[in-house]
């Protein structure tokens, strides 16, 4: 959350807060950003108290409820995503921008870790809200991730004071092509505090619960730990698209917690499923080989360079997280890495790598020095593409927030 005070200080919140009958609203902007969408809400128009905070993004979700069909949530973990977009904290900033993961199936938000497709959206939210001063051809929007305290730079195409939608920018997951929004990813490494390498390895064998597997753990947009998919009996081609029994996915999520262990964000005892769901991320990668993606379409191998399918809140991502992205593209030039094992080499010594994954490919434009004694991110760009769909007020019932 942006805001710890206690509820009892949104009276002035309630005052001002739009009423109709037993529901209050606040403004709204439903968007597309990336492969991902979800509302797009001012800081100013949100209650200060976490708790109260917590409650009316939920209610404006529909969570929790498997379905959300009681709101705005399309009931997967890649549309039940919220941005919160703010004046700047730090003097370098233009925004300040609070990703949130709101639990569909409990009363949940939450406020780890960064989301690479809904940030794609932040720039335009902020250009076309009047929070950004718009500048054609192109304004750069630094945006203050909140999450990470880290500095995300958007190039965003701009005409008439407004961003254009349509494009020559494809994304694999997103039909069609659109404007694209260049994303600089550059500042957004060691969100732990600890560098590209927090356990100071780029390949480990790491004790789980089903047996030692050798591990990369990388932090660059979030951290993940990479492994094979041989580890969970999952093989090349298949494992891009196939649909995963509850014994993979049980494996994976030890494979997960054993990480959250090695990084000390959870303690013994504790689940990481309960503590720190959305990360660290779990991306399984292999070289590149022929497969067919999600749409039935043939993605030849030699149209990519690096095989990759990861998990979202315990179950497989559809397409590919462009935080993920970052820390995958930055992880393929990391000597040693299970990444950089896999990759195709000719690709790691310039140019953007790309990532086959279940929906097509996606295209990350990395650059790491090797120099000092530690790695260090110097580039990391992807292109996305985003669409305001709808503008207006979100209602939700009174007593959702009591």
């Amino acid at each position: 959350m942006t805001s710890h005070a206690s509820d009892r200080g949104d009276t002035g919140w309630w005052q001002r807060v739009r009423r109709r009958g037993d529901q209050v609203g606040i403004p709204c902007v439903f968007m597309r950003a990336g492969t991902s969408r979800g509302a797009f809400l001012r800081e100013e128009d949100l209650p200060i108290g976490a708790a109260l905070r917590e409650k009316l993004i939920l209610a404006i979700y529909g969570s929790p409820d498997f379905r959300q069909i009681d709101g705005l949530g399309g009931a997967t973990s890649l549309t039940s995503k919220v941005a919160i977009v703010g004046p700047p904290t730090r003097p370098d900033a233009d925004v300040d921008y609070t990703f949130g993961q709101v639990r569909i199936d409990e009363a949940r938000v939450d406020f780890k870790g960064n989301c690479g497709n809904i940030s794609s959206g932040i720039g335009p939210f902020a250009i076309e809200e009047g929070m950004v001063p718009a500048t054609s051809p192109v304004t750069a929007v630094r945006i203050h991730l909140t999450n990470s305290s880290a500095l995300l730079v958007a190039e965003v195409p701009v005409a008439d004071g407004l961003c254009p939608v349509q494009g020559d920018a494809q994304v694999a997951g997103v039909p069609g092509r659109g404007a694209p929004i260049m994303l600089d990813w550059a500042d957004v490494s060691g969100t732990l505090g600890r560098g590209l390498l927090p356990t100071g390895q780029a390949c480990e064998r790491l004790p789980t619960a089903i047996g030692e597997i050798d591990v990369s753990i990388v932090d660059a947009g979030n951290v993940t730990v990479f492994v094979r998919p041989s580890v969970f009996g999952l093989r090349a081609p298949d494992f891009a698209t196939q649909r995963l029994d509850a014994e993979a996915l049980r494996r994976i999520e030890a494979v997960r917690h054993a990480a959250a262990l090695r990084l000390d964000m959870v303690e013994q005892g504790q689940r990481a499923a309960d503590v720190t769901p959305t990360i660290p991320k779990l991306y399984m990668v292999a070289a590149p080989c022929d497969y067919i993606d999600a749409n039935g379409l043939p993605v030849a191998a030699e149209d990519h360079d690096l095989l990759g399918r990861g998990m979202s809140m315990g179950m497989p991502h559809a397409a590919y997280a462009g935080t993920v992205a970052v820390c995958t593209g930055a992880a393929a030039l990391i000597d040693g890495t299970l990444v950089n094992e896999a990759a195709r080499p000719a690709r790691l010594s310039g140019g953007g790598l790309r990532i086959g994954h279940p929906m097509g490919i996606l295209e990350i434009h990395a650059r790491v020095d090797q120099t000092g004694p530690f790695p260090t991110l110097e580039r990391a760009a992807v292109v996305r593409t985003a669409r305001r769909i709808m503008e207006g007020i979100v209602y939700v019932p009174l007593n959702r927030l009591a």
